[in-house]
């Protein structure tokens, strides 16, 4: 028989986990991270924030040598010293660092950090009642498949928010009239620079894969570019 408690208390101690998890994170965010002063890379950064009609739209530069972005839980948008460094080399262009930018402002602007709380805290309660069922009937075994199957879980619920914060960013970019060219463009050169997913099962995968991102991107644009206008 399945109890409640261990479930509630695995649900709170999501909760907790998460909120320490998105402080601390602000926190380092804060000590490693300068306002990015580009003026080409800036000028993409001021069109969209026009066209989402704000005052103001700042992009920091955590000092990382990977080659990342990221939308804090606080709303703030980030690129990595990685990914400009690539930039000022000629490997990646200002219009591919602007998607960046897009696809992050769309995982904020799409609530993917409040939602990953209520994913985090339901996952660990999904664990719990695996753990409880499946370590009976498999001792051992069961514990690694619970984990197996919420790990899964995550991944493609992450993989989800990819495809819609990818979708945001092609609506923006064609709104500030660069298309979805830059997106298609860096997601082609992408898995060379950040070193691809090194055999990871694609279940497992907490992004997408390439060419999956632009053939949903490919075919939005056509779906836009095919509708009919209005009389």
């Amino acid at each position: 028989m399945i109890t409640l408690g261990p479930i509630l208390i695995a649900v709170i101690a999501g909760l907790v986990m998460w909120r320490f998890s998105a402080w601390n994170l602000a926190r380092q965010l804060d000590a490693t991270s300068r306002p990015l002063r580009d003026p080409v890379i800036g000028q993409y950064v001021d069109r969209m924030a026009r066209a989402l009609d704000l005052p103001k739209l700042t992009v920091h530069v955590q000092d990382s040598p990977v080659i990342n972005g990221l939308a804090a839980p606080d709303g703030r948008i980030f690129i990595t010293r990685g990914f400009i460094d690539k930039y000022k080399l000629g490997e990646v262009q200002a219009e591919e660092i602007a998607s960046v930018i897009a696809h992050e402002l769309g995982h904020v602007a799409l609530g993917h950090s409040r939602r990953r709380l209520l994913d985090f805290s339901g996952q660990n309660a999904i664990r719990m009642v695996l753990v409880m069922v499946l370590g009976r009937l498999i001792p051992f075994v069961g514990i690694w498949i619970a984990n197996l199957v919420t790990q899964a879980l995550a991944a493609r619920l992450s993989r989800q928010d990819e495809y819609e914060a990818d979708a945001y960013a092609a609506a923006l970019l064609t709104k500030i009239e660069l298309g979805i060219g830059p997106q298609r463009s860096l997601f082609r050169k992408l898995d060379r620079l950040a070193g691809g997913a090194n055999g990871t099962p694609a279940w497992l995968m907490s992004h997408p894969k390439a060419e999956e991102r632009i053939a949903a991107i490919e075919t939005l644009a056509r779906g836009w570019t095919q509708r009919p206008a209005l009389n």
